[in-house]
């Protein structure tokens, strides 16, 4: 629909559950530290898996082509050309936020355990900490969440999913 002219050359949108959804405006904090994010990612996880910054990721299943902010998903020949991941590729999704903090706790959040993506990491910019979700589960009917929620401080480091041998020091992620 873009290439056909439906929106403006600098409008930024992601399809959510069949909805074409307007993406927030990103403010400088948000891009600096998913600059940070995205730079400490390819340089820890090179040759080891692919890691792609505000591209689009296949969640069939839901209807959904959202556009996370960082996405690592395993190493494949022919490196997504052939089409963008879908769940059983990705080792991880994460979400920057700030203005758009609700909407990915609730909607993005659902979506991702909806979809079976095993890891969800949102970098709260509010409270400067990092919340990690694991475990996709269905609560209800057309409920889903996640099991394991855990903080991480903006201090402290992380385990990659996946990479029990790549750590990610947050200090370097989180704008000062």
């Amino acid at each position: 629909m873009g290439k056909l002219g439906f929106f403006a050359p600098d409008e930024q949108v992601e399809l959510i559950r069949g909805e074409i959804i307007i993406k927030a405006a990103k403010t400088t904090f948000h891009s600096v530290c998913n600059s940070l994010l995205l730079g400490e990612l390819c340089t820890l996880a090179i040759k080891k898996a692919i890691v792609r910054g505000q591209e689009p990721i296949i969640l069939s299943t839901t209807d959904s082509e959202p556009e996370p902010d960082v996405v690592i998903a395993r190493n494949r020949s022919d490196r997504y050309l052939a089409s963008h991941p879908e769940p059983a590729d990705i080792l991880l999704v994460i979400e920057v936020s700030d203005s758009t903090l609700k909407y990915d706790r609730e909607t993005k959040l659902s979506l991702y355990a909806e979809s079976g993506i095993a890891n969800y990491w949102i970098f709260n910019l509010v409270d400067r900490q990092l919340e990690m979700h694991s475990e996709p589960y269905q609560k209800r009917q057309g409920d889903f969440n996640y099991r394991s929620q855990k903080v991480v401080l903006q201090n402290e480091a992380v385990v990659i999913p996946g990479f029990p041998d790549l750590s990610l020091d947050l200090s370097l992620v989180f704008p000062a």
